[in-house]
């Protein structure tokens, strides 16, 4: 007697319709290739990037200036046809925090209105350093200074930038970039001269290594200062979502009542992979976080210090999107660096390596030397003391300051002249070379950006 017509049909789907699990089994391989894939075009868009030449001697003083050096030509190209004259500089004036003056080695200051903090003050402790280090080769000049996070509004007129000294700038904006005032130590917040904190930070990425790391992206700030910082917050990890970001506040009238115990930047360095991203403008922990051996997570800047722009993005830094997908990219490239270890690495180490080299102090120093030789190039007038400047001395910039005001001064001192000659400024680019520069950069966001498109077609 036959089967049911029923039961045959049900036997019959048994056989050849696929079950839930194999249909999870598809979808898991299928997941795999495409990650898989994905990790590898990655890996080998990587791999492709122009690595930086790398300049000849520089670890030795009195030979050539690093790279970065460049961009001096460019901060003073607007003024190289017409040169600088007396005018522009009295137009100048109302964007600026203080004029100093360097007349026959010796320091005057005209102030403006008052800075944040003590920056001001640090910065003129970092020139007169820089005269006691080439006390005969410094050129007579006259400088308008700004001091804070970023340029004010520039409009002047539709021709005439205005000719000041930032500690950063967007590329749209004109100006020249100096070293910030933390190179000689940021007393308010007790971070000490970077000399001796970047050789805190070297001491301490040897006690961890970078397999031993928490396998995670980390940040520690203040989230309230623009859009950009909130947003992040939203990446941390949650009940709901792990993006593998490490999120923390930084609470800093707290950290200030325990005189900044728990806030030592080299005990930051714990985790494979840090982020940097931009406050009201530039952010000055840029240089601490990339010194940690950790690959960066660098979200896209609009500002630029003096060395920044010299950086080369996934060769020194992973590059981040400052738009809404800016967890699930920090989550792809945890996920890619935990995945391929050895070329996180050295993403890391090329980013440190780049700061503990190009930053030595001597090197900023030469930075500042050649910066201002540059100035005084297109100088057209001669400097002259304007009514209401105070002279300013080691010795009488010294005298007034207490507790670690002092101690990071006396610490940050040059204890006498350099012996070697300062180094040989490079050339600046050719248009062609510079639009190459600016093109790569912009074309490798891009480039990290689809990356993280793909992710979505899951």
């Amino acid at each position: 007697m036959g089967k049911p017509v029923d039961e045959i049909r049900t036997m019959d789907s048994r056989k050849y319709v696929p079950s839930f699990t194999f249909l999870l089994l598809i979808v898991f391989v299928f997941i795999s290739l495409h990650f898989s894939f994905l990790y590898s075009s990655v890996t080998v868009e990587i791999n492709s990037v122009a690595k930086p030449s790398e300049n000849r001697n520089l670890s030795s003083e009195g030979s050539y200036c690093p790279e970065h050096f460049r961009w001096i030509h460019e901060d003073l190209r607007p003024w190289k046809s017409g040169g600088i004259d007396r005018e522009v500089v009295g137009r100048s004036e109302k964007f600026a925090d203080f004029k100093l003056i360097i007349l026959k080695g010796k320091v005057y200051v005209e102030k403006f209105r008052d800075s944040y903090q003590t920056r001001d003050v640090f910065t003129v402790w970092g020139i007169l350093q820089l005269l006691r280090l080439y006390p005969d080769g410094v050129p007579d000049v006259e400088l308008l200074f700004h001091c804070g996070d970023r340029p004010d509004d520039q409009s002047l007129d539709a021709t005439l930038p205005p000719l000041v000294f930032y500690y950063s700038k967007a590329e749209t904006e004109s100006g020249i970039l100096f070293p910030d005032w933390t190179f000689w130590g940021w007393a308010e917040v007790n971070v000490k001269p970077w000399e001796s904190m970047l050789q805190s930070i070297v001491e301490a990425n040897k006690k961890m290594k970078w397999k031993d790391r928490e396998p995670y992206a980390y940040w520690r700030g203040n989230p309230n200062v623009n859009y950009l910082r909130p947003s992040l917050m939203q990446c941390n990890v949650s009940q709901k979502y792990d993006w593998n970001a490490r999120l923390y506040e930084q609470e800093w009238d707290k950290e200030a009542k325990q005189g900044f115990k728990n806030s030592n930047i080299a005990d930051q360095c714990k985790h494979r992979y840090k982020i940097y991203i931009e406050g009201w403008g530039w952010s000055v922990s840029e240089k601490y976080i990339l010194a940690c051996d950790s690959m960066v997570l660098f979200m896209k800047p609009k500002f630029y210090d003096f060395f920044t722009r010299s950086l080369v993005p996934m060769h020194h830094f992973w590059p981040i999107s400052r738009a809404q997908n800016k967890c699930r990219d920090i989550k792809l490239a945890v996920d890619w660096g935990n995945n391929h270890t050895h070329q996180a690495q050295e993403i890391g180490k090329a980013g440190s390596k780049f700061i503990q080299e190009n930053l030595k102090m001597h090197h900023v120093y030469d930075y500042m030397f050649h910066v201002l030789n540059e100035y005084a190039k297109l100088q057209k007038f001669e400097p002259v003391i304007p009514q209401g400047a105070e002279e300013i001395s080691v010795e009488s910039l010294l005298k007034p300051q207490k507790g670690v005001w002092r101690k990071f001064m006396e610490e940050s001192a040059v204890k006498s002249p350099k012996k070697q000659a300062h180094c040989t400024m490079p050339p600046p680019y050719n248009s062609r070379t510079l639009k190459a520069i600016l093109n790569r950069r912009q074309s490798t966001y891009k480039k990290v950006e689809t990356w993280g498109e793909d992710q979505l077609i899951l």
